[in-house]
């Protein structure tokens, strides 16, 4: 189980729909959620100020991500976080792609990402997180 959890997505839905498959399935200790990309790299910048970025137990050892949000999008949060600033402090913490698009052409971006470990269809699913926690094991 892990300790610390962030699903980022716009929809309200989803988020919540995510946030109980995950507890219903003892996957995570506590679930954090963004909104988007930008609230989601507020979060980690409040970490790196707070000196808590070089410490395991205060961020995220993985992160929900969904491609298509307002303000600021699932590609565009990872062309930031895979920026040297974060991957040093954050090198831990891994990424799940969340969407519902099945596009050949996003899978194979996301395999670009180092920090990606899956790219999946919604909604998640308690199957889906009974693989994952082979893959993080």
């Amino acid at each position: 189980m892990l300790d610390l959890i962030l699903c980022v997505d716009d929809d309200p839905i989803t988020l919540m729909l995510c946030k109980m498959v995950i507890s219903r399935s003892d996957f995570a200790k506590e679930i954090i959620t963004a909104q988007n990309g930008e609230e989601a790299l507020h979060y980690f910048d409040d970490l790196k100020l707070n000196n808590l970025g070089n410490d395991i137990n205060k961020y995220p050892l993985l992160i929900f991500l969904d491609l298509n949000m307002p303000v600021m999008g699932g590609w565009e949060f990872l062309d930031h976080f895979s920026k040297e600033e974060y991957r040093t402090q954050f090198k831990d913490c891994k990424v799940i792609v969340l969407s519902s698009t099945i596009d050949p052409d996003d899978i194979n971006k996301a395999k670009t990402y180092p920090m990606v470990l899956d790219f999946l269809s919604k909604p998640i699913s308690k199957e889906m997180l009974e693989d994952l926690k082979t893959i993080l094991t």
